[in-house]
């Protein structure tokens, strides 16, 4: 991870899990923690949940797969 990536992990306000390429079949979910994004990835078992931390300010970085 870069600086950025690490500073919006250590201020996430919240995280996302997005899955899917195209708008009409996207899946996006909020989650407060971390942990609960990876445990609804996880109901997938294909890693392709894309995880993100948005912090207060809107500022946003790609964190992981899960």
């Amino acid at each position: 991870m870069n600086t950025y990536e690490i500073d919006c992990l250590n201020n996430a306000d919240f995280f996302v899990a997005v899955r899917g390429s195209k708008s009409s079949s996207r899946i996006r979910q909020e989650f407060s923690t971390i942990e609960s994004a990876k445990e609804f990835a996880a109901e997938f078992g294909d890693r392709r949940t894309m995880i993100y931390a948005v912090t207060k300010f809107g500022n946003n970085a790609h964190i992981c797969n899960s």
